[in-house]
């Protein structure tokens, strides 16, 4: 996988081979290096004429070798059940400006078969004489802020590649922030183009609106969704269900550990007061407990009393010698950076460790008042090496040497085959 979400592959011999994670199909009569991305049908929206719909997702496909690249089969979201032979399939081919619809070689239960003319972005495309049904994905996010309450984005989707990206970008560029809910997604009934559902939630939430009336919205620019809102923080399940036979297409179970790992929204403490039930930050290390409160300090920002200090740019440097080849595949996922943003640093500073310093800072520079080394850990805690996460436990909490001294001792009298390296970023005090 590369950067900005292309991925590579190198192809050695003559043979067929399929992708595992886009599901792409790829006939080759030898060597060759072959580069592809998703893309969004809604970029393309107006060179897709009825009766023509989506009927998977949008690829953008390069080789070194186009000669050698026979063929390319597309996973398309249909069902087609005992209506294939009621449907067409074709394929979106773009070229410039406009495109051509070509047809399709052949295709099965999962994919659409194309016989390459030459590249550039692919997509498959249906026309039926009846009504089409799809495989269908729920999609969940949580909002996250600083009230106790609960809201969650439902969007209920076809299964399909691009569709789902859209959903994840417009997230990712609204005003607000959003955790995603990992449950399954797949829809254990198939759903219909202008069949209506309703979601239910219990025990009962505020649900806007109360039903839909689903459709492909591939072509769409803004993504439908329902709103969740639940007052109180408890566990709840919802299920999606077809309303003309009442029958159940999708259903979770959402528990408070599903996202309370994340720590943040704040929301800790009003939660532990109202159950009563004593929860406990994810902790950073065993030193951190013991002196998270007294050893912020201040450079200009206060919270509940306690001065917080924002990382500077010499520690960020430190931080950004620390990371490796991945880091820009770390700083889109854990930091939310924008690949634009990367690329741009990248064209103006050629030296490797300034890109990484440019792209903490501008990180920083985000987060305003939170930007500190507690926060930076949070991010990057899922991805970031044990020398990173252990180099920002040293800024967050610059402990005197005496303090270290008396809890490794504690370490090796009861466990004196272990080794314990104090790290060299807590002497700043």
């Amino acid at each position: 996988m590369l950067s900005g979400g292309q991925y590579v592959v190198q192809l050695d011999a003559e043979g067929t081979y399929q992708c595992s994670l886009t599901g792409l199909i790829f006939e080759v009569t030898g060597a060759v290096k072959i580069t592809y991305s998703l893309l969004s049908w809604s970029k393309y929206a107006n060179l897709v004429e009825k009766p023509w719909i989506v009927g998977g997702p949008l690829f953008d496909v390069r080789c070194d070798s186009t000669p050698a690249l026979t063929s390319i089969q597309f996973p398309h979201s249909l069902c087609l059940g005992d209506h294939g032979a009621g449907m067409a399939f074709k394929v979106l081919h773009v070229k410039g400006e406009g495109a051509a619809i070509e047809p399709s070689a052949d295709y099965s239960a999962s994919h659409v078969k194309w016989l390459v003319s030459s590249l550039s972005p692919v997509g498959p495309l249906i026309q039926s004489q009846e009504p089409v049904q799809y495989h269908g994905a729920v999609i969940l996010y949580k909002v996250v802020d600083e009230h106790p309450s609960l809201s969650f984005r439902v969007y209920v989707a076809t299964n399909n590649d691009s569709f789902i990206k859209d959903i994840s970008r417009a997230v990712k560029h609204s005003n607000k922030k959003f955790i995603k809910i990992d449950k399954p997604p797949v829809c254990q009934k198939l759903l219909q183009k202008g069949k209506r559902y309703r979601l239910i939630c219990e025990p009962e939430a505020e649900i806007t609106p109360e039903e839909i009336e689903f459709v492909d919205g591939s072509l769409l620019k803004l993504k439908s969704y329902i709103e969740v809102y639940l007052e109180k923080p408890d566990d709840f399940t919802l299920s999606l269900v077809e309303l003309e036979s009442d029958a159940t297409v999708w259903k979770a179970r959402l528990r408070e550990s599903d996202w309370i790992h994340y720590d943040q929204n704040k929301n800790e403490q009003k939660r532990s007061t109202v159950s009563n039930v004593k929860k406990r930050k994810p902790a950073l290390s065993i030193l951190e407990e013991d002196e998270l409160s007294s050893k912020k300090q201040k450079t200009g920002n206060t919270a509940d009393g306690i001065e917080i200090k924002i990382l500077t740019d010499q520690q960020l440097m430190v931080i950004a010698k620390l990371f490796g080849r991945q880091w820009r595949e770390i700083a889109i996922e854990c930091l939310q950076m924008e690949m634009k943003d990367i690329e741009q640093i990248q064209a103006t500073e050629e030296e490797v460790n300034m890109q990484k310093f440019l792209v903490l800072s501008k990180w920083r520079d985000r987060e305003q008042g939170n930007g500190t080394a507690e926060a930076l850990y949070r991010s990057l805690r899922e991805k970031a090496s044990h020398e990173i996460l252990q180099a920002l436990q040293g800024i967050a909490f610059p402990l005197p040497l005496f303090n270290y001294i008396s809890v490794f001792q504690v370490y090796f009298r009861n466990s004196r085959q272990r080794v314990y390296q104090i790290p060299s970023t807590c002497f700043t005090t």
